[in-house]
């Protein structure tokens, strides 16, 4: 169990972090407990967490407030936020700020799981045993195996993983023209729920991260289609 990812729970009902502490220690992994902000900033001081599942509304402040930390301060932790079910505004936020999935209240422990595992899978894959690929496009360089960008200036652009396996995704298939759900499927293993924006969010932060704006967008929006990469693409076996 020493190796099993660390998760830390972060919900201010009792029942809940007692429900998902019980049914994630079953599923191999282990688990830190928090009620609010508080607890969760001193857990993080004392623990080596790989993933938090974080309630937005907390006693002592907002979730959201403590997934822009996160970013800030710890971009090597996976985030997945819990929100009200109607919530949309939260979700659409914590999406922006960050955050790697949202599950909305009430949702089935197995499902978050599940969503826990493809995070995981997402942020540290595993370097590819034949070598890394890098892909060049429009003066930006990608490394698989290292999972380094690199913008035309030789800087590194700090990605998050759901950010890099969006990109990455894109990469795969330049000038296709791929739709929200497929995206998802690609990415998260997932299909789309009503009114589900991940995708949009995801591409809006590649496109500020990789300064992609102006008349020529590497992202290009394709009405009832999806979107499309729009730059030539290389493809490099090291």
């Amino acid at each position: 169990m020493e190796h099993a990812p660390h998760l830390l729970v972060v919900d201010d009902d009792l029942e809940i972090r007692r429900l998902l502490g019980k049914y994630l220690d079953g599923q191999g992994f282990r688990v830190t407990l928090a009620a609010d902000r508080r607890e969760c900033e001193a857990r993080l001081k004392e623990h080596r967490i790989d993933l938090v599942v974080l309630d937005v509304m907390l006693p002592d402040g907002s979730g959201l407030d403590i997934c822009r930390w996160l970013r800030n301060e710890r971009s090597d932790i996976g985030v997945i936020l819990l929100t009200a079910l109607k919530e949309d505004v939260d979700r659409i936020i914590g999406l922006e700020l960050g955050a790697d999935d949202y599950l909305g209240k009430p949702f089935n422990p197995r499902e978050l799981a599940a969503r826990i595992k493809a995070v995981l899978r997402r942020g540290r894959a595993e370097p590819e045993k034949t070598g890394p690929e890098i892909y060049r496009f429009s003066g930006f360089s990608v490394d698989t195996q290292t999972r380094v960008v690199l913008d035309p200036d030789g800087s590194e652009i700090d990605l998050t993983g759901g950010e890099f396996e969006l990109l990455i995704a894109f990469l795969e298939r330049p000038g296709r023209v791929l739709s929200r759900d497929s995206l998802l499927d690609l990415t998260q293993g997932r299909s789309a729920e009503p009114f589900d924006r991940s995708i949009d969010v995801l591409v809006s932060r590649l496109r500020r991260k990789l300064g992609d704006g102006g008349v020529f967008r590497l992202f290009k929006t394709v009405r009832n289609g999806g979107y499309q990469f729009s730059a030539p693409v290389e493809k490099v076996h090291g």
